[in-house]
């Protein structure tokens, strides 16, 4: 699947095994791509190569946070219930146009 943001298409990969669970995008450079973790509401971002940025969805996959550029080694939880939360990593600043209430659409190929 993919999301249009920015004016630029990024292809999302869905966390939906437990590796890429637990690896998400540590250790990648270069990020030009997204992670979908569905049913998540916490992410770390330990040995990670980049900063990135850092997505809060409900269950109708509206924006319910958000932070931008976020550094190396941070944790981030959602104060929302995990079983109605999901998380989208992307790049850094790529999520600039997307707002917190805004509906996230994302697309087949």
């Amino acid at each position: 699947m993919y999301l249009k943001t920015n004016k630029e298409k990024y292809n999302i990969i869905i966390a939906n095994t437990l590796h890429k669970r637990l690896t998400g995008l540590m250790g990648v450079k270069n990020i030009d791509y997204g992670m979908f973790f569905p049913k998540c509401n916490s992410i770390h971002t330990y040995f990670m190569k980049e900063n990135i940025d850092i997505v809060g969805l409900d269950e109708n996959n509206m924006v319910i946070y958000k932070y931008e550029n976020l550094d190396k080694n941070r944790i981030i939880k959602v104060n929302y219930p995990i079983k109605k939360t999901s998380i989208l990593e992307m790049p850094k600043n790529s999520t600039q146009k997307i707002k917190i209430g805004s509906i996230l659409k994302f697309n087949e190929e």
